[in-house]
């Protein structure tokens, strides 16, 4: 099963009641962001999504993509795919009109980009790699490489990578060996990267490579990595392309899933070294590889809403269709959608993804009014909360998201089991998520050390307020606000103490955050959809007081058990020994 349509309407509703659509309109820049214009791009992206890109996920899954002789070749459909994507402006959509792009607001951008990613997660990987290239070269790139780069860059003419890690390395990025030895105006980059995303393939004209390497007289550890642009064929004074560079795809890895997006092993300098060019400062490589990596962070987080979203399409077509057994209080011949159980895995996943997506929308929203608000104290608060979600929309989405394509398969019994569905791709697909970008554990550290410990719990404690001031005597919102406010009052005092306690306790933490934030979005979804009854789109309205009801009801209440295992639980943990096993 192939199909995939986007819930355009769920996520016109979702900008509008959680995201803050009419407050990032009226910021400076966005006069052009009307509902007329964002309702023409989401019609028009959801067709391409779901006839173009859609059709290809399974076959896609089923070829892979081959490499011979460092030449990779993806599946039959996607070179085609990607030249019609690059075409009609997709490609370009995200970046900023000045290097071509279209210069809409996050807020705008993220539906859009969830609808590549829940179509054919494979497939839209090239581009969100690409956007975050270009985003690192924005920021601390020169006049020069920004002018020769960022446009062709845009269009997808080219496209981009990011180079971190290497066998002996993994997520320590202070273990990176590859070296850059001064030549003139460029650089000798020599060493293997492995993990690489879309490092090479047959889909565009150029890679733009960027490279962590140290330099000769590089300190140890993290400050002594610098970066690099390396591109595949080094580019003349005219932006014509010259010679190949001296790198090669020396294998593809093999995959759970994600088989149609090439993950490269990449060697660097096997002729005498490839020709680079430092990006900004030397030994600020990691610091600048950042933006490209909180950029991929959020996205990898939306990725967990968007394949979550397919496998619900999925597994609730195949409920409403498969007719198996009398569900209780029904007439024979209703279809399995009906049993008891199998409406509780469908309103679960439905009521886990739409909490997920307001979520991300919501970030998405601050990252907008972050960048563009007039008003200092205004942006400075929006950035500290994107700060400190970004790590709850990728761990929590991301492990959410494996969950429910579980569910998925599940709802459809041994058939899930079986390729021939389609509902196992999405199981093996999602799984990648949890582990891109910094794995869960690093984003719960980085949440509770970095988030939290590091200003008193202070941005937490303002969105807690925030929410409270919303949900008013919601007695079951109301205490887990508490618990919330409980645990982050903890984190802040244990971590400097006792940072194994707060290690031990920080996936639970960033767990519990993600059902908060989801349980308080949805009961402001549910709110306005009830406020709105009578005005039409019941299917919508009556599905966000659903959600809202099921999330509150078998959701939210494991907030007070996980607030247990983190406060006390981290004993459990660090006593235990895996070598005495």
């Amino acid at each position: 099963m192939t199909q995939y349509r986007a819930p355009v309407r769920d996520m016109l509703f979702t900008l509008r009641a959680v995201g803050g659509l009419d407050e990032v309109a009226a910021l400076p820049g966005n006069e052009e962001v009307s509902d007329d214009l964002i309702e023409a791009i989401f019609e028009e992206a959801a067709k391409f999504a779901g006839d173009v890109l859609a059709p290809l996920n399974q076959p896609g899954d089923k070829a892979g993509c081959v490499v011979k002789d460092g030449v990779v070749t993806t599946p039959d459909g996607v070179k085609s795919a990607f030249a019609a994507f690059c075409d009609n402006g997709w490609h370009a959509m995200p970046a900023s009109a000045a290097w071509g792009g279209q210069g809409l607001p996050q807020l705008v951008n993220t539906p859009v980009i969830e609808m590549w990613t829940a179509s054919n997660l494979a497939f839209s990987l090239c581009q969100m790699l690409t956007v975050g290239a270009i985003s690192a070269i924005e920021h601390h790139g020169s006049a020069t490489q920004k002018a020769i780069y960022l446009p062709k860059m845009t269009s997808g003419e080219w496209t981009g990578t990011m180079n971190l890690t290497e066998p002996q390395a993994g997520s320590d990025l202070a273990a990176v060996r590859t070296k850059a030895v001064p030549e003139g105006d460029h650089y000798r980059i020599t060493g293997t990267k492995i993990f690489i995303t879309w490092g090479e393939h047959d889909v565009a004209g150029n890679i733009i490579h960027l490279v962590l390497a140290r330099l000769p007289d590089a300190p140890a550890g993290v400050k002594g990595i610098s970066l690099f642009v390396v591109p595949k064929f080094l580019v003349n004074l005219d932006g014509s392309l010259g010679d190949r560079n001296d790198l090669v795809c020396a294998s593809l890895e093999h995959k759970l899933g994600i088989h149609a997006s090439p993950t490269a092993v990449m060697s660097f300098g096997e002729k005498g070294g490839a020709i680079g060019y430092l990006v900004g400062e030397a030994n600020r490589g990691l610091e600048y590889m950042f933006t490209m990596m909180n950029h991929a962070r959020f996205n990898v987080g939306l990725e967990g809403v968007a394949i979550a979203e397919r496998a619900m399409q999925q597994a609730h077509r195949y409920a409403l269709d498969r007719v198996q057994g009398r569900p209780l209080g029904c007439e024979a011949g209703k279809p399995i959608a009906y049993h008891p159980d199998v409406k509780r895995m469908l309103l679960d996943m439905k009521a886990r993804v739409e909490g997920l997506r307001a979520t991300a929308y919501f970030t998405a929203g601050r990252m907008d009014v972050a960048a563009k608000s007039p008003d200092p104290a205004i942006a400075k608060k929006a950035q500290a909360l994107v700060d400190l979600l970004v790590p709850v929309v990728k761990g929590f989405s991301t492990e959410s998201s494996v969950l429910i394509a579980s569910t998925g398969v599940q709802v459809h019994g041994g058939m899930g089991f079986v390729e021939e569905t389609g509902a196992a791709q999405h199981y093996r697909d999602a799984r990648i998520t949890p582990i891109y970008e910094g794995t869960t554990g690093i984003q719960a550290n980085d949440f509770v050390g970095r988030k939290i410990a590091r200003d008193g719990g202070a941005a937490a404690k303002t969105l807690i307020a925030d929410f409270r001031a919303e949900v008013g005597d919601h007695a079951g919102l109301a205490a887990a606000l508490n618990t919330f406010e409980t645990v982050v009052g903890w984190i802040a005092d244990a971590h400097a103490a006792h940072p194994e306690r707060t290690a031990a306790s920080a996936v639970a933490a960033l767990t519990l955050a993600g059902i908060v934030v989801g349980a308080c979005l949805l009961e402001k979804q549910a709110r306005a959809a009830k406020a709105r009854l009578d005005g039409g789109d019941s299917a919508v309205l009556t599905g966000k007081i659903a959600a809202s009801a099921y999330y509150l009801a078998h959701v939210l209440p494991q907030v007070e058990g996980l607030a247990l295992a983190i406060t006390q639980g981290h004993e459990a943990i660090n006593a235990f020994d895996p070598g005495a096993i």
